[in-house]
């Protein structure tokens, strides 16, 4: 095989790589998860990739997303990381919804099947929402836990929601889980790193570093594509 899948061909072979570009992904959320998630599933040959998220870049953006840079500032995250997806697999299918996932805007969003479901929103209202959706659909699902305060990038675990601990988000939404009658069933990316004390306090933002978030959406991109590989395609 020639082009940019030459070297992922060597290493899992065409039978893997057609799995791969038969397979349709979304990712919801593109900040300092999610966008490493998208692009690491682009490079990989996903083949139908869906981008969800409503934000613009802002200039503090620019320390961990990959959308985000000074010319980049004011343009809607999914649009810039479609430019970036394109540029590295002008074949792929790309999907942009330039939206927030929502109750109200869950059918518009996830009104097709999809492999997987990358969950890296922000929101703990929102999250458990999509979980919940995606279980009653069937749909393959990994959320992302809390990334925020934390400077060890070494410190994330993949597994289920009822194994996790010290992560708060983690804490809160295995308690809102339980309530709904799920304890176990959700793949979660948690940090058992304790989150750090911010150096001051801002009201409604939290401290973040480059390597930290980047890290847990690398780490669901890989876990999407193993578990695609070990699967029957499509």
């Amino acid at each position: 095989m020639e082009g940019f899948l030459q070297r992922t061909s060597l290493l899992i072979g065409e039978d893997g790589i057609q799995r791969l570009q038969n397979s349709f992904v979304m990712v919801i959320g593109l900040g300092g998860v999610g966008s490493y998630a998208a692009e690491a599933l682009a490079r990989s040959g996903i083949g139908h990739l869906t981008l969800v998220d409503r934000d613009r870049v802002e200039a503090s953006n620019i320390n961990r997303q990959l959308p985000a840079l000074h010319s980049t500032l004011g343009r809607f995250k999914c649009e810039v990381m479609a430019e970036r997806i394109r540029d590295i697999n002008p074949d792929i299918d790309l999907r942009v919804l330039p939206v927030e996932y929502t109750p109200e805007t869950a059918d518009k969003i996830l009104d097709r099947s999809y492999d997987f479901v990358v969950d890296a929103i922000d929101s703990l209202t929102d999250k458990i929402h999509l979980i919940e959706h995606c279980l009653k659909k069937g749909l393959p699902i990994i959320s992302s836990m809390g990334a925020a305060n934390r400077l060890d990038p070494l410190k994330f675990q993949i597994t289920d929601i009822k194994n996790t601990h010290t992560c708060p988000m983690a804490r809160k939404l295995r308690k809102e889980l339980r309530q709904r009658g799920i304890s176990s069933g959700v793949t979660v990316v948690y940090s058992t790193e304790n989150p750090r004390t911010p150096q001051y306090h801002e009201a409604t933002r939290l401290g973040s570093i480059s390597f930290v978030p980047g890290t847990a959406g690398l780490a669901m991109a890989g876990f999407v594509v193993n578990s695609i590989l070990a699967n029957t395609p499509r």
